[in-house]
């Protein structure tokens, strides 16, 4: 089925795409995406100006989006970062079976048997289309593939991979022409359909690293660097059990206690500088002292709580929930280590919530979404 970039859906703002877009790259840390400045902010906004409709530079680009953990324990909506090694490709390819200015979804592969090929209803569909709407393409249509190396509902960002996959593969296709603010919302647009407006998971997706939300009216975010000298690995334990994310925000509370309030803040505060410093046990500690959120969700995951013990006692430095789960991610700074670490709490998940799991540790990403191949136009 192909869409028209054109007439956007209801799932898709096209105000807040006009007033997102710029041309220019802007500086890290700090991104703030409502910049109106730029030439291609005014020439959507202007009727007096067209937007040339760029040629494709490449056939086809394959590109590849890495898992995220989002929240970070007292994080909430605001923090995530970025791990190596898993995540989706997309493959997006000129058409001249597609309509001009459409998309079509040709293909869905691994662990996405269950996703639409709908490009309105597929996060990998609706961000390719976000980012034709910004570049104004008209004049080719357009064909996608995914391939997904993350299950559905993990809690590792499997929708948000995707949508960076796509929209990093058609800005790739056209020449490059978008900033990394551009594509963190053409991202932001497609996870809004899915699991609420949070950047999260599509930020630090598509940014690498560590990356806190510092607003999203506007959206502004800035990157953490963590020091490159310091290894960081991230257990990651995925049972088998499903745990929404819709039903998993329906479960948080409604308020909350002023305590609990500058708790969660100092904590999250700890986390921030612990990841500046490259600061492991004030990193594993602050991730393990949420207050507000993980007692809510725990209970919904059989064995969480044991699993959470037995990383910890196994050497971790500090262990939470990944997301909205049902992943658990413990942190460690030795790759040996945290294979028994894994060991230990694959266990407990199966003694505990009589549930079979899956640990890898891998270690943090520091690129983000980025092309792994192209083909030449012929």
């Amino acid at each position: 089925m192909a869409a028209t970039c054109y007439q956007p859906s209801s799932s898709l703002n096209l105000n807040r795409l006009k007033r997102s877009v710029s041309s220019t790259k802007q500086p890290n840390p700090l991104l703030n995406i409502r910049r109106s400045s730029s030439p291609l902010f005014s020439a959507l906004t202007s009727p007096s100006l067209t937007i040339s409709d760029p040629e494709p530079v490449y056939a086809s680009v394959k590109s590849f989006a890495p898992a995220t953990v989002a929240n970070l324990g007292p994080g909430f909506d605001f923090l995530g970062c970025a791990v190596d090694g898993i995540g989706d490709f997309v493959t997006v390819r000129v058409d001249p079976h597609v309509p001009p200015g459409q998309v079509s979804i040709s293909e869905i592969s691994g662990a996405g048997n269950k996703l639409s090929k709908d490009p309105l209803s597929n996060c990998a569909g609706i961000a390719a289309i976000a980012v034709m709407k910004m570049l104004n393409i008209q004049s080719v249509g357009l064909s996608l593939s995914l391939d997904k190396g993350l299950p559905l509902g993990s809690g590792l960002g499997s929708s948000a991979a995707s949508a960076a996959a796509a929209a990093v593969a058609v800005n790739d296709l056209f020449g490059s022409r978008l900033s990394v603010s551009d594509l963190v919302f053409a991202g932001l647009e497609s996870e809004s359909k899915v699991s609420g407006y949070h950047a999260d998971n599509v930020a630090p997706c598509i940014m690498g690293g560590f990356v806190l939300i510092r607003s999203y009216n506007p959206l502004e975010l800035i990157q953490l660097k963590f020091p490159q000298e310091k290894n960081l690995f991230f257990v990651l334990v995925n049972p088998e059990f499903e745990a929404p994310t819709k039903k998993m925000r329906a479960a948080l509370p409604a308020e909350i206690t002023m305590s609990s309030h500058v708790w969660n803040c100092s904590q999250a505060g700890a986390l921030v500088a612990s990841v500046l410093q490259g600061d492991l046990a004030g990193l594993g500690k602050a991730l393990s002292s949420d207050k507000i959120v993980e007692p809510r969700r725990a209970p919904l995951i059989p064995g969480m709580e044991a699993v959470k013990k037995a990383g910890i006692e196994a050497g971790a430095f500090g262990c939470t929930i990944s997301g909205a789960g049902p992943t658990a991610v413990a942190v460690t700074d030795d790759e040996e280590r945290g294979m028994e670490i894994g060991k230990r709490m694959v266990e407990a998940f199966f003694q505990e919530g009589h549930l079979k799991a899956l640990a890898m540790v891998k270690r943090l990403d520091r690129v983000g979404a980025r092309v792994v191949s192209s083909t030449p136009i012929s």
